[in-house]
């Protein structure tokens, strides 16, 4: 069996990430430079670097009620190991939470030269079809997403997509019966396409985000050890026969 590969060269001892010898890497750059050599294929400039530092920061975590870390908990508490209960904590990501960022940053590539986005975003909404990275379950606006943007128009990231999120906010608030801010998955995948990068690889750059915070959930899980976690029978309601 034989692969391919552009990424790493491991030969006659010395091990290379994309052309560049690992140890150099190691010695010079940081974890984020080194990530972005790695998803890109080549080193980031100062901005790109200070961009997406910025980017892994802000989702790093977002509190013990999400599903990922709360499942991630759960799993912990049964007495698994760490990296199972990460792994169920990766796998509780779906589109509703964790995931929202390939579809947004489809829809902003998709609408770039649409002329008429006010009769998209309501023919969606007609048509019942939510919006990925719009709207949030706890929060009416979302810091993270504005900081970030902030930061986008700093850094000079305010692009084409970040436009058009911040455009399809504004007409989305005036159809909605309540206020949808531009989360961290819209924020996320909209200056992430305006970096360059593939929807493709954007639900890998969240979970990078998310990891640490997962494992220091799972770390205070199983420190603490409170024993199993369940629900108490007070809060499930039967309703069947």
């Amino acid at each position: 069996m034989k692969w391919e590969t552009a990424i790493t060269n491991v030969k006659n001892g010395q091990e290379t990430i994309r052309g560049k010898k690992l140890s150099g890497l190691i010695q010079k750059n940081t974890f984020t430079e080194t990530i972005f050599l790695i998803w890109q294929g080549r080193m980031p400039k100062t901005n790109e670097t200070k961009m997406m530092d910025a980017l892994l920061t802000a989702a790093i975590d977002h509190g013990t009620g999400t599903a990922s870390a709360m499942t991630a908990r759960i799993v912990a508490s049964a007495k698994n190991s760490l990296h199972t209960a990460l792994t169920a904590g990766i796998l509780a990501m779906g589109e509703r939470h964790g995931s929202a960022i390939e579809n947004a940053a489809k829809f902003f590539i998709a609408n770039k030269n649409n002329k008429n986005l006010s009769q998209t975003v309501k023919d969606l909404k007609e048509k019942k079809v939510r919006l990925a990275g719009f709207g949030h379950a706890v929060l009416s606006r979302d810091e993270r997403s504005e900081t970030l943007m902030k930061m986008a128009k700093k850094l000079g990231f305010f692009k084409d997509f970040c436009k058009i999120a911040i455009n399809t906010q504004k007409e989305l608030n005036k159809i909605s019966s309540k206020s949808l801010p531009l989360n961290i998955d819209g924020a996320m995948g909209a200056i992430l396409a305006d970096m360059g990068f593939d929807p493709k690889i954007m639900k890998g750059i969240f979970i990078t985000a998310r990891v640490p915070g997962l494992v220091a959930h799972i770390y205070e899980e199983m420190t603490n050890d409170a024993g199993l976690r369940r629900l108490s029978e007070e809060e499930i309601t039967y309703i069947g026969k």
